[in-house]
């Protein structure tokens, strides 16, 4: 919980065609998803499945499940006056999240071999035969948050927030979009 004076709100509003979309990586799910990895998994009819180790993700399938989300506050808190709008992404993953932050007609392209995708995601997509399509629609991908700001300032987040990476830009075609 917190207040902001009304001026230093994070909207949207003036975000244009040509700015910068930086990521800030996910470690795991960030509780979204769990249906579909329930049904991937089998968990309801086999529950042992969830002490499976994988040497893939460096554990059990059920620890990679229930890694714990990360809080980005104190990670982004030195940028936020860079930014022009946040997206956390959820349930919905890139397809739903980061239009809520963008302006009506404008659009995102994320270059997907600009970030790495956590393993658990590879896992859920092989052992389910999800179509990528789908795994961008309900998981985060490795992306768990995205930011939007002036290419001027794209230098200047990322020393502040070393985490950040370059993953796309806005687009003015209104879709989301996908390139490797």
């Amino acid at each position: 919980m917190g207040a902001v004076e009304k001026e230093n709100v994070i909207d949207g509003r003036d975000i244009k065609q040509g700015d910068a979309l930086l990521g800030i990586s996910s470690n795991g799910l960030h509780t979204n998803g769990y249906s579909l990895a329930r049904r991937v998994f089998q968990l309801e009819e086999h529950p042992e499945v969830v002490n499976k180790k994988s040497e893939e993700l460096g554990g059990t399938i059920g620890e990679a499940l229930l890694e714990p989300h990360r809080s980005y506050y104190p990670l982004l808190e030195p940028a936020l006056p860079l930014l022009k709008g946040m997206a956390h992404i959820t349930g919905g993953g890139l397809y739903e999240n980061v239009p809520r932050v963008l302006p009506d007609g404008l659009g995102a392209l994320f270059h997907t071999s600009s970030w790495d995708v956590p393993p658990i995601f590879s896992l859920i997509q092989r052992a389910g035969n999800v179509s990528r399509e789908e795994m961008f629609r309900v998981f985060n991908m490795g992306l768990g948050m995205v930011l939007v700001c002036d290419p001027q300032n794209v230098d200047d987040i990322c020393r502040l927030v070393p985490e950040a990476r370059v993953v796309g830009s806005v687009v003015g075609d209104g879709a989301v979009t996908f390139a490797r």
